[in-house]
């Protein structure tokens, strides 16, 4: 398992470097891929589909897709239009086809749509900023950053359970060695790239920041993803990745933070 589970890590990391190096269509086109995937993981969970009709999965794959195609066109102009048109489309599915939906599959429709497809859009955001080429980075320091060092001081020291009914392996200890890793990550990082990215501030402490806060509300993300499982009684919520399970378990707190990082980085630069 841990050698799957690393070579599956490799393969990912391989993945990121690619898209996000080489940014605009490629990128644009890999998140919206991946964020099908995970709103076809949650579809599964929510029972979207178990009807024996598309048409409602149809209307927030269609969503997810127009979505990336107008925000590649121009970034944030289309979005509320794409988000009320795809809601539209999503209540006119549940009236022309009722009694096949319930009203809380078609919650979960929107649900997430909104949550995978627009908040994994911010890491497009991110890359078509100034400098967007560093600061993209930002999100996976905090995120898998976070998630290493909390398991790792978890381990060694961690006693003080942070949520025993949801996730017992984790610890209030685990939890502050995260947050302080991933600090350190990003001043790291902060200090390498400092005469590649303009600030009005310190860099390094800036970095450090965002990095702390994103790998604080990881943790919460990584926790809400758990969350819907126990709902469900599932143990992941896919395959597609071995030794990982599907895109909502590698992906969970990456996908949570990036609208957080985006804006940290957009006030505190």
């Amino acid at each position: 398992m841990f050698w799957t589970r690393l070579g599956s890590g490799i393969i990912l990391v391989a993945i990121a470097l690619i898209t996000i190096i080489s940014g605009g269509p490629v990128l644009a086109a890999t998140l919206m891929i991946v964020s099908l995937i995970g709103i076809y993981e949650l579809y599964r969970v929510f029972q979207v589909e178990n009807r024996g009709t598309w048409l409602l999965s149809g209307a927030g794959y269609l969503g997810a897709v127009l979505f990336y195609a107008l925000l590649f066109l121009n970034p944030q102009a289309y979005t509320m239009m794409v988000l009320t048109g795809s809601l539209v489309i999503i209540m006119a599915v549940y009236v022309f086809t009722y009694p096949c939906y319930r009203a809380h599959q078609i919650a979960a429709a929107f649900f997430s749509m909104v949550y995978v497809a627009v908040m994994l859009s911010y890491i497009y955001l991110l890359r078509c900023m100034e400098h967007g080429a560093y600061l993209v980075w930002l999100v996976f320091f905090a995120s898998w950053g976070c998630d290493t060092c909390a398991y790792c001081v978890g381990k060694l020291i961690g006693r003080h359970k942070m949520t025993p009914k949801l996730s017992p392996k984790k610890s209030v200890e685990g939890a502050v060695g995260g947050a302080l890793g991933a600090a350190l990550l990003g001043a790291v990082y902060g200090a390498v790239v400092r005469g590649r990215v303009a600030s009005g501030g310190n860099l390094i402490l800036i970095f450090a920041v965002i990095c702390a806060a994103g790998g604080l509300l990881s943790m919460i993300g990584d926790l809400a993803a758990s969350a819907i499982k126990r709902n469900y009684d599932i143990k992941d919520y896919g395959t597609l990745i071995p030794g990982h399970g599907g895109i909502m378990d590698r992906f969970d707190s990456v996908i949570f933070i990036a609208p957080v990082i985006y804006y940290l980085t957009l006030y505190l630069l």
